[in-house]
């Protein structure tokens, strides 16, 4: 599950950070240190538009086509930093 992780936060390296340290483009909060309950409830609202501020749009568009086992497989990973 971890690599299949890594290779899906390749495309949210960009705007989180190699170790997700970054908050994205300046606008949201740094999800470095967040468990991966906490990451896969803010994708998983990010998808359903219940979650979200000024980066829902942003966000919307970027889990729309992930799966549940890829938002499951890329919150582990992220919560390992």
């Amino acid at each position: 599950m971890l690599d299949k992780g890594k290779a899906l936060y390749l495309k949210c390296a960009g705007c989180h950070g190699a170790s997700a340290e970054k908050p994205a483009l300046g606008k949201s909060l740094v999800i470095k240190g967040w468990s991966k309950e906490q990451i896969v409830s803010a994708l998983e609202g990010y998808k359903n538009g219940t979650y979200g501020a000024v980066m829902k749009g942003v966000m919307k568009s970027q889990v729309s086509s992930m799966t549940k086992e890829d938002i499951e497989a890329v919150s582990a990973y992220i919560a390992t930093f």
